[in-house]
């Protein structure tokens, strides 16, 4: 289930496709939930949190309900929102969690939903979550199934260890994926694209092959990236002593290609532009040209 009282058209469609239950309200999500997953761009997190202690504020319940903060922040950030919560003195278990991984998916086209019986799940594709401050779900009957379906696994009891996790990961990940969009950006400014795809395909082929999925798929998530580049580097300064400099470029890197007038509206599901590596160089390039060139 999901409430839809701020979401978006194109949110509201696909939690449609996906089957999702559409909610009217937060009073009425939180009624009817005995755990929330909260999966917002950064930027939302704590405002997120904020809604759903409001709305258990008006309910009056003594009822338990468990909040899981899955956004990419970092663990300075998830900490306040924690202390936030724990200040609403409200009966809410604060989880720290992150996903890592892609949206899960069926492997297989005739696979099943598995019964609520079965622990099987090899025909289905999903993503870790790493969860902490917490003893999960133990309080809830169905707290053993729902870590298993959701594949979720205990890694400490700090709250931040989790969001810290996810920082880490997704400087790797993501962080590539912004300097190969500015490394063929600028090759095919030069005229040599081709000739860097082919170098690397020689002698890097797995860096090639990463760079041609990841930048596709990356122009209608850039949005959402921006504050993920400044919570990493906000998580890197703060826990290990580095500048914030490098993933403060990243962030840049994804302002540019939200703010592009082609990659910039491209949506999950409704793509037209963008969709291989060349044309996000393509259209990046033209972008950052027309920024670039005195009006």
């Amino acid at each position: 289930m999901s409430a839809n009282s701020s979401s978006s058209k194109d949110t509201i469609e696909r939690a449609r496709d996906a089957e999702v239950e559409l909610l009217e309200s937060d009073v009425e999500l939180v009624r009817q939930s005995s755990v929330i997953l909260s999966i917002v761009p950064p930027k939302d997190a704590e405002a997120t949190a904020t809604r759903i202690t409001d709305a258990l504020a008006g309910l009056g319940t003594t009822r338990e309900l468990h909040f899981v903060d899955l956004n990419a922040v970092a663990p300075s950030t998830v900490k306040v929102i924690a202390a936030s919560v724990r200040r609403s003195n409200l009966p809410i278990r604060f989880v720290d969690g992150c996903i890592l991984g892609t949206p899960p998916k069926k492997t297989s086209p005739g696979a099943a939903t598995e019964s609520s019986s079965s622990n099987d799940y090899s025909d289905w594709y999903r993503p870790s979550i790493p969860i902490s401050g917490s003893d999960g779900f133990s309080s809830l009957p169905f707290g053993k199934k729902l870590m298993s379906v959701l594949n979720m696994k205990q890694i400490s009891p700090d709250i931040g260890a989790a969001s810290g996790l996810k920082m880490c990961f997704a400087s790797l990940s993501k962080g590539f994926t912004a300097i190969a969009t500015q490394s063929f950006t600028t090759a095919h400014n030069l005229g040599v694209l081709d000739a860097l795809k082919d170098e690397i395909g020689k002698f890097y082929p797995a860096t090639l092959a990463n760079a041609e999925k990841s930048v596709p798929g990356m122009p209608p998530k850039a949005y959402r990236w921006v504050r993920e580049m400044e919570e990493i580097a906000l998580t890197f300064n703060e826990e290990a002593g580095w500048d914030k400099q490098m993933f403060m470029g990243a962030a840049s890197v994804y302002q540019d290609i939200a703010e592009n007038e082609v990659l910039g509206n491209e949506k999950v599901g409704k793509r037209k532009r963008g969709t291989t590596l060349d044309d996000v160089a393509k259209a990046a390039a033209e972008g950052l040209h027309k920024k670039k060139r005195p009006q």
